[in-house]
Order: structure tokens, then sequence, then C-alpha cells
């Protein structure tokens, strides 16, 4: 099967793929508890490919649609960790699922998000500068939203996650942009296959090797993890939701409306995961990974209701 072929059928699949592989994680929890110290790099990685197809000028785009991208960031970083605090807190009584719930929307918005606007002919250079402008606030926002929440009940080393979030967002988006400009564009024209492919594989990896952190909680099955999972499919299906109604309600711009939905559904999970199992206990980590099941589903359903 060829780089092309491969890639697709595993973009296809990704739904099912990314379930399996919380669940070799699980199930390989000893090797994976020896494999921690990779995820940061795979991540960063992971930043780097998905960064080649952003450019500097993206952060023009905040002349032209200044009022949206605010609104994504308030969206992102306000209502939806505001939501998900407050479900959290009042179907759980357990302040570490109440941290991991708030970790797994206050994350930046997904690149793959990308995706999902191109084949919907949505507004492009909007989505771009909000992924943009998200990514390089994000590692001031998230640690001050958690210093707000969780700050007083657990003693978090705000420095150390400051630059971690930088070390794994900002500079190899950075790095990205600066390839792709220097280049203009031709690496990624060139080996967009490959990278892609690479990209989706450290994703795996990483949902494999920090599966691990969670194993004690899933390999036994009980009310509380069914109720984590329903818990962060509503939080994944109600980000899609609120997005689609409130950008129906105040954009015309079909395109817009695409941009919006996509960014305001769409999570980067992966740097949730890794926050997670890095600064918290393990459990916290559940609801962070679990997120991961449903992004692309919802992603492909929300396809369907937006063309209609």
């Amino acid at each position: 099967m060829k780089v092309q072929q491969l890639n697709q059928f595993i973009q296809k699949w990704i739904p099912v793929l990314t379930p399996l592989s919380l669940i070799f994680g699980v199930f390989l929890e000893d090797i994976g508890t020896h494999l921690l110290f990779i995820v940061p790099i795979l991540f960063a990685l992971m930043t780097l490919i998905s960064s080649l197809s952003l450019k500097f000028r993206d952060i023009k785009v905040f002349t032209q649609y200044p009022k949206t991208i605010l609104f994504m960031i308030g969206f992102l970083h306000i209502l939806m960790p505001l939501w998900a605090f407050l479900l959290a807190e009042l179907i759980f009584d357990d302040r570490l699922l109440t941290i991991g719930f708030l970790i797994s929307v206050a994350v930046p918005t997904g690149v793959t998000s990308v995706i999902w606007v191109t084949i919907s002919k949505g507004n492009l250079p909007l989505c771009l500068a909000i992924i943009l402008i998200d990514t390089l606030i994000a590692p001031l926002l998230m640690p001050l939203i958690l210093l707000f929440v969780v700050g007083e009940t657990i003693q978090l080393n705000m420095l150390s996650l400051v630059f971690d979030l930088i070390w794994m967002i900002v500079l190899p988006s950075l790095l990205g942009i600066i390839i792709n400009e220097w280049t203009k564009g031709v690496l990624l024209e060139k080996f967009g296959g490959p990278l892609s492919l690479i990209s989706k594989l450290c994703l795996f990896a990483i949902i494999m090797v920090n599966s691990s952190a969670i194993a004690p909680y899933v390999k036994d099955i009980n009310l509380e993890l069914a109720k984590v999972i329903v818990v962060v499919l509503l939080l994944a299906v109600s980000g899609y939701a609120l997005s689609l109604i409130l950008s129906r309600l105040f954009w015309k711009s079909k395109g817009d409306q695409v941009a919006i939905v996509f960014n305001g559904g769409m999570r980067n999970i992966a740097v949730g995961v890794v926050l997670a199992t890095t600064y918290f206990p393990s459990k916290v980590a559940m609801p962070v990974v679990f997120g991961m099941l449903f992004q692309q589903i919802l992603a492909s359903i929300f396809y369907k209701i937006i063309r209609t």
C-alpha cells in the first residue's frame, strides 16, 4: 500500500483507530509507562508538521475578522471551560475529574479543523487565523484558567507548565511557519502525504502511551467510567452544537459559519493529554483521553448538518 493510500485509509478510519489505540495502550500499560518521556517530543513533531500549512500573513486576517476571532477565543477559553466546570461539578463529586473535563475543553482548537473547513468549502483564511492566534496565546490562557479553578486545591508549577506549552506548541508552530515561508510551500506540496501520515502515527502513539496512565481506571468498567464517557460525549456535542447555533444567529456568511463550527468543536486533545499526565494525578487524564473518541465522528455528522 502506497503512502497516499495508507494516509487516506487512516483518515477514513480515524474514528475507529482512535479508540483502538486507547485500548492497546491500556493493555500495554507496563510498556507505556516507560515511554512517557517521548510524548512531548512526538507532540512537538506533530505540531511542527501541522503548522507547515500556516503563514505569518494568516495573522493579518485578524484585521478583517477581529470580532469573530475574539469571539472564538472567548468561546474556546471562557464559555466552554465554564460549561465543562459546571457540568462536572454537578455530576461528579471529584475535583480530579472536574480538572480533567476543564483541560479537555480549554486546550487550543484542533489543527485538523482545517481539513473539515476545506472540504466544507468554509472560510479557510479565517480558520487558519483562529488556529494560529489561539495556538500562540493558549500557553498564557490555559495556565490562568487552571490556576483560577484548581490553584487552591492542587499545587501547580505554573512556570514549568507555560514553558512546556511553549515547547510543545508555540516553538514548533513558529518553526513550521518559518519553514513554510522559506520553502514557499514546496516542502508541504512535495511531502504532504508522508508528513500527514507521520503526524497521524504520532497522534496514535501519543494516545497509546498516555492511555497507560488511565489503565487502572479503564480496566474496571464501572458506573463512574460510564458517566465520564457520557459527559465527554455531551461536552463534545455541545461544542459543535453551540458554535453552530451561535454562528447562524450572528454570522450571515456560510463560509464563516463553517469555520466557527469546526474551530468551536475541534480540540487539540493531544496537548491536554500531555498536560494531564505530566502535572496531575492519572485520574485527571480520563476525560481528556476519552475526548479523542468523538471528535472525528462528530465532525463528519456536523459536516452533513452544515450542508443542509
